[in-house]
Formats: C-alpha cells, sequence, structure tokens
C-alpha cells in the first residue's frame, strides 16, 4: 500500500475509541493534519470503528488497528479496508501476514536485534516501544546502525513538548495515545489538542 510520505510521521492512537464516536474523533483528526490513524484491538468494537472510519474518509487517511498479535488478527483487521497494522511486540509471522494482505507493518520493537528481525520480516517502519525505557540515547544509538531510510516511530514518552529531542536522536515520528484522545474527552477536546500537537511537530521539524 502506498503512502504520501509528505503526509506528518505522527499516528493517532485511538485506544477505548467508541464505534459510535469513531467517525467524528476521525475527521478532527484529519483536520488538525494527523493522517494515520490507529484503533488497539482492545478497544470496545474496534473492527467496527475501522470499518466506519475506512468508509468515511477513504483516501484521506491511512486507518489501522493497534496491539494486533496473531495472524488472525491481521485477518480480520484486512477485512475492514484498513492500511495499516501496529503492533507492541516483533512477531515475524504477523509482519508477513500484514504485508502479504497490502498492508503497512510497523511492529513494536526495543533492541536492535528486534529491529533487524522486524526489517528482515518485511516491516515498513519500527516503533521504539515502550521509548521511555531506552530515552532519546537508546534511540540515537539504534538510529547509529538501522538503515538511514526506514522510518522509526517513537511511542510510549513522546509528546509536544519532547518531539524536538527525539527527532534529533533519528526519530522520524511519532504514536501519539492518551496524551490526544483517552476515553470521555469530547471531539472538540480532542481537535484542539491534536491541533497543539502538529503545531509542535511542525516547529520540531523546521516546517
Amino acid at each position: 500500500m502506498d503512502i504520501d510520505m509528505k503526509s506528518r510521521e505522527l499516528i493517532g492512537i485511538l485506544r477505548g475509541v467508541e464505534p459510535q464516536e469513531a467517525t467524528a474523533i476521525a475527521e478532527a483528526l484529519i483536520r488538525a493534519g494527523v493522517t494515520r490513524i490507529e484503533v488497539p484491538l482492545n478497544s470496545p468494537g474496534p473492527l467496527e470503528s475501522i470499518a466506519r472510519m475506512v468508509q468515511a474518509f477513504e483516501g484521506q487517511a491511512v486507518f489501522g488497528a493497534g496491539t494486533v498479535l496473531t495472524v488472525e488478527e491481521v485477518e480480520a483487521v484486512a477485512r475492514t479496508g484498513a492500511g495499516m497494522i501496529v503492533s507492541p511486540n516483533c512477531d515475524p509471522a504477523v509482519i508477513r501476514a500484514t504485508k502479504a494482505s497490502n498492508m503497512l507493518s510497523y511492529p513494536g520493537v526495543l533492541t536492535p536485534t528486534e529491529c533487524f528481525s522486524a526489517l528482515a520480516s518485511g516491516a515498513d517502519g519500527l516503533k521504539i516501544f515502550p521509548a521511555s525505557v531506552i530515552g532519546t540515547g537508546g534511540v540515537a544509538a539504534m538510529r547509529a546502525v538501522l538503515p538511514p531510510t526506514v522510518p522509526v516511530y517513537v511511542v510510549g514518552g513522546a509528546d509536544a513538548d519532547n518531539f524536538a529531542d527525539w527527532i534529533a536522536a533519528g526519530a522520524h515520528g511519532f504514536g501519539i495515545g492518551s496524551a490526544l484522545y483517552k476515553p470521555g474527552r469530547s471531539v472538540a477536546e480532542v481537535a484542539v489538542i491534536a491541533r497543539e500537537m502538529v503545531q509542535a511537530y511542525d516547529e520540531a521539524k523546521g516546517l
């Protein structure tokens, strides 16, 4: 699957989103400039939420599932029309199944061994998770040995206040969860936060 690499390297993580609010939240994110959106599978009705967002905004953003742990889950997500799979771990079988379904693969990694295993299995990018454990120094050390064209996303410990620090360490982008959305937060609140996140990202990137 192709994606406009000029779009911001921000993935909005909507953990806990309900299907009936998914499209409104997605619209707020897209309007703010966040065009990669995932719904973790431990959310209520995640496949329905993803399917609704794909139907409403196909071509305007890339939608997918997070916390994907099995090949069977990959196949279920693929049936929604989703375009990406995000996992907290590095499972070569899940990565291969994702690519076989023509979706983008972003597995979770925390060591150089996991990074290279993920890339050998066909991953499109690497999700450093939980990034707070290794900090910017750990990301910089791994970035030094990784292929320079491989997108590295920091998840867990990144927010608008420290985007520049992570970028300086070699991160391409970020997965933003509870700092952006959490159950009970209104569409209006999410819209404001998303705009602030995008502005901070643009400033950190020098855009």
